[in-house]
């Protein structure tokens, strides 16, 4: 991580909330204005993986709902957005913080899973310094397994979207969310430049971090699932929208080319009910979005819960493992 962005999460503590949020809306329209035709939709990243077998039956694409958990609004608003995406017939995945500004009861996760929710570890302070050197990760490796553990949970996402995927083997994981196919607002603007879930594997070897696998039948690894709708604090806070046009937008395209639409929401930022909340969205944008997505496309997308997402592609992944493995053993 370079050294500027250290000294920023050095003193990011100590910046009132509203000078964070007029410095993040800045550098959102300088982003913006330099993003040229790489954002909202990257057109190269329609492109499908070698050996794609498609979405489970026959579905033309697929929709993804996480949420990132980053404060103690965030969590008393937890079950309010779970009943506005139960009602509409969704689920999805809250990410939680494990030792960050507040403690998440096991009632509320037990909850949130009997009703066919998932739960996930985000990061493990998010205070922006997980990723200050691959020690440092190792050691806090150790702590955020521990909660994957006790949380039986099965996937991962970084703060702020900080990422080193070859480092992400120290975590016990079946899928990792913590990359985009396009964000040229994020920290860490580096995409993964494409709407398709992938594998990330990993071999023995002597260079640290080596994840270029010679036998895929002897390897382990996690699946990576990007983000590809914009985070609706970029969209909504940062870059002032006042509708979901651009979701609509990308996820029409997504469609098209069968790819997988998944969007991060923070119930830290959502506004429920009338009255106004200062950094704060109306809750009624994510839900008309939602409800739209169910007018438009009812029937044609599968509709999945990360670790589904997961299993699908680890599956696929241990199928063509097993063809390559028998190649290698002759």
């Amino acid at each position: 991580m370079s050294l500027i962005r250290n000294l920023y999460y050095e003193v990011k503590p100590l910046i009132p909330r509203g000078a964070h949020l007029a410095i993040r809306r800045a550098l959102a329209r300088r982003a913006r204005a330099n993003a040229g035709d790489t954002w909202p939709i990257l057109r190269k990243a329609g492109a499908p993986p070698p050996g794609w077998a498609g979405w489970p039956n026959e579905k033309k694409f697929a929709v993804v709902l996480t949420h990132d958990v980053e404060g103690t609004v965030g969590v008393n608003q937890t079950l309010e957005l779970a009943d506005l995406e139960e009602s509409l017939g969704f689920r999805s995945s809250f990410n939680f913080v494990p030792e960050g500004e507040y403690r998440v009861s096991s009632r509320l996760r037990a909850e949130l899973v009997q009703r066919g929710f998932e739960i996930g570890v985000h990061d493990l302070h998010h205070d922006g310094k997980l990723y200050r050197s691959q020690q440092a990760f190792i050691s806090a490796a150790q702590k955020i397994n521990g909660y994957l553990r006790d949380w039986n949970s099965v996937g991962f996402r970084s703060a702020f979207m900080h990422h080193q995927l070859d480092w992400l083997h120290h975590l016990d994981i079946e899928y990792d969310m913590s990359t985009f196919d396009t964000d040229p607002f994020e920290p860490q603007p580096d995409g993964v430049e494409t709407i398709f879930p992938f594998w990330r594997g990993r071999v023995e070897s002597d260079s640290p971090g080596d994840s270029v696998i010679s036998c895929p039948g002897r390897q382990d690894g996690y699946v990576e699932l990007p983000y590809t709708l914009v985070q609706d604090s970029t969209l909504f806070l940062f870059l002032g929208e006042d509708s979901s046009r651009i979701w609509k937008q990308k996820l029409e395209w997504i469609a098209k080319q069968g790819g997988m639409a998944l969007v991060i929401i923070h119930p830290d930022y959502m506004q429920f009910g009338s009255k106004s909340k200062s950094g704060a969205y109306p809750s009624h944008l994510y839900s008309d979005f939602l409800s739209w997505l169910k007018e438009e496309f009812g029937g044609k997308f599968w509709h999945a819960i990360p670790k589904e997402v997961a299993r699908l592609v680890a599956g696929a992944e241990r199928n063509t493992a097993a063809v390559a493995e028998a190649g290698c053993s002759r």
